[in-house]
């Protein structure tokens, strides 16, 4: 048995759905797409369309951002803020804890770099789950006191010992 499905998402994206059946229960999915880069890619994903192979890495999307480089003198700033010793200088430590300081830093430039302007302020929905019309207290209720909650000095009821009251707790050992 074999079909063959092709399916073309609408509005700005050429994506093509390419589906090959090898039995009744066992298909094969090819996605071909010349979204990225002007070139055509397939994909080869499993039966619930998750791609087998990674699609992209934060190396490929930070590769197109400048690398910013540390210097000497800002890293061992950053030591002295972190209450670290510094490695010695000129030694493979240093080079490789300056190479992954650069990395970490161009990660946040990158991550800092998209422009939101345009955006609605509350663009992002609300994640948590809550029935309509409800919401999260926000001021909490002081003073409210349920009937089965003990306070104050009622708690003396319950300890074995008390004396002018206080809690008497026994110990090992005599105070000199």
């Amino acid at each position: 048995m074999s079909a063959s499905l092709r399916h073309v998402v609408p509005r700005r994206s050429t994506t093509r759905v390419f589906i090959t059946y090898k039995s009744r229960l066992e298909c094969m999915r090819r996605y071909y797409s010349t979204r990225r880069f002007g070139k055509s890619e397939t994909i080869e994903t499993d039966e619930c369309a998750i791609p087998l192979q990674p699609t992209w890495s934060v190396n490929d999307l930070l590769s197109s951002y400048p690398k910013p480089s540390i210097s000497p003198s800002q890293l061992k700033h950053l030591h002295e803020l972190s209450a670290l010793l510094p490695p010695e200088e000129d030694s493979t430590e240093l080079a490789s804890l300056t190479a992954e300081m650069e990395n970490l830093v161009k990660l946040v430039e990158a991550v800092r770099i998209p422009d939101l302007q345009g955006e609605e302020k509350e663009a992002v929905p609300d994640g948590r789950v809550w029935a309509d019309g409800m919401g999260i207290e926000l001021t909490e209720s002081v003073g409210e006191v349920s009937a089965e909650e003990i306070r104050g000095r009622d708690l003396l009821a319950w300890p074995y010992r008390t004396s002018n009251g206080m809690y008497v707790v026994d110990t090992d050992r005599r105070r000199k």
